[in-house]
């Protein structure tokens, strides 16, 4: 089998999967509610720049931590946004383990 017919029929299994379905679904929910869209658009902004900044090896914002903090427990009494939070978990465990098979499989030649 080719490898891209391969990498073609893996596509196709994760957008059937469970976890896909599941974050696709809570994602189209949060968007149809503008007030929590922008919330949790809020709420991901941060936690990217924290993200951002702690690879960076630079000094965490506080400030920015207390407000993701803070959107974060506001937003988890939210069923939908605790809805797409978990469902992104999730989505995000399958695409990481994916990625540690297949570098596990070549990590022989990428070292």
């Amino acid at each position: 089998m080719n490898i891209y017919d391969t990498v073609n029929t893996l596509a196709s299994e994760i957008k059937q999967s469970e976890e896909y379905i599941n974050y696709k679904m809570a994602k189209q929910a949060i968007n149809l509610n503008t007030e929590l869209k922008n919330k949790m658009k809020e709420f991901e902004t941060l936690r990217y720049e924290i993200q951002m900044a702690a690879i960076q090896n630079k000094q965490s914002d506080e400030e920015k931590y207390k407000k993701m903090q803070d959107i974060y427990t506001e937003l988890i009494e939210i069923p939908e946004a605790k809805k797409y939070i978990e469902a992104e978990t999730k989505f995000n465990v399958l695409i990481g383990d994916v990625n540690k098979i297949i570098g596990d499989a070549i990590k022989d030649v990428i070292q």
